[in-house]
C-alpha cells in the first residue's frame, strides 16, 4: 500500500507543477491512459492523483467530458487572492512571532539568494526562490494545517500568474520590486517584527494581484 501511496504522490506532484505552469493549460482534458504512459505508473496512482488535485481546484470532473484541466475565471481570481491576503498575512505574523535562531539562520540564508539574483536569470530563478520562502514563512508558524492551507492557495495563485504571463508579457514581474518585498518579510522575521512582516506580506500579495486585474 505504501509503494502505491508513493507512486500517486509522485504522479500528483508532477501533474499539479505541470498544471501551475500551464505546460497543462486551462481546459486540457486529462485521459487515464495517457497520463499513465507520460508518468510511468499505473491507473491507481493516476485516478488517486486526480482525485486530490479535483479536491485541490486544479482539475473538474464534467460527465460526458471527462477530467479536464479546470478553467480561470475572475471570480476565481478575486477569491483565491482574497483567502490569500489572510492567510499570508496571518501566517507571517506568526512566523516573525515564532521564529527561532535557527529559522532566522535560514532567513538569513534566503536574504542572501535574493540579494544574489540577476535580472538575466529570468523569472523562472525568481519564482524558484519565491516559492522557498512562502514555504518557509509556513514552516515557521508551527501550523500544519495553516502550512498546508496557505501553499495550495499560493500554488493556485501562482497558476492564474503563469496563465496571465504567457498572454500577457508585461505580466512579468519586475525583479527589484518582488525582491525588495521578499527581503523585507525575512528580515521581519528576523527581528521579531509581526507588525512589519504581517503588511509586507499583503502588500506583495496585492502587487500581483494589480497587475494581472490591469490586463484581464
Amino acid at each position: 500500500m505504501a509503494a502505491v501511496e508513493t507512486l500517486a504522490e509522485r504522479a500528483y506532484l508532477s501533474l499539479r507543477e505541470q498544471i501551475i505552469r500551464v505546460n497543462l493549460a486551462p481546459g486540457t482534458v486529462l485521459r487515464e491512459d495517457s497520463l499513465m504512459e507520460q508518468l510511468g505508473v499505473g491507473r491507481t496512482p493516476v485516478r488517486e492523483a486526480l482525485q486530490r488535485l479535483q479536491r485541490d481546484g486544479f482539475v473538474t470532473v464534467i460527465p460526458r467530458r471527462g477530467t479536464l484541466v479546470s478553467e480561470i475565471t475572475l471570480t476565481d481570481l478575486a477569491a483565491i487572492y482574497e483567502v490569500r491576503k489572510h492567510l499570508e498575512s496571518w501566517a507571517s505574523r506568526l512566523a516573525a512571532e515564532r521564529a527561532v535562531d535557527e529559522d532566522r539562520e535560514v532567513a538569513r540564508g534566503l536574504i542572501a539568494e535574493l540579494e544574489a539574483l540577476r535580472p538575466s536569470e529570468g523569472y523562472d530563478a525568481l519564482f524558484t526562490i519565491d516559492r522557498r520562502i512562502h514555504r518557509f514563512v509556513y514552516e515557521c508558524t508551527r501550523n500544519r494545517f495553516l502550512t498546508d492551507t496557505a501553499d495550495q492557495y499560493h500554488n493556485l495563485s501562482l497558476r492564474i500568474l503563469h496563465v496571465a504571463m504567457k498572454r500577457y508579457a508585461s505580466l512579468t514581474p519586475r525583479l527589484d520590486e518582488a525582491v525588495h518585498q521578499q527581503r523585507t518579510v525575512l528580515e521581519a522575521i528576523c527581528r521579531g517584527d509581526g507588525d512589519t512582516a504581517e503588511r509586507v506580506a499583503i502588500a506583495h500579495i496585492s502587487t500581483f494581484e494589480r497587475a494581472i486585474r490591469e490586463v484581464i
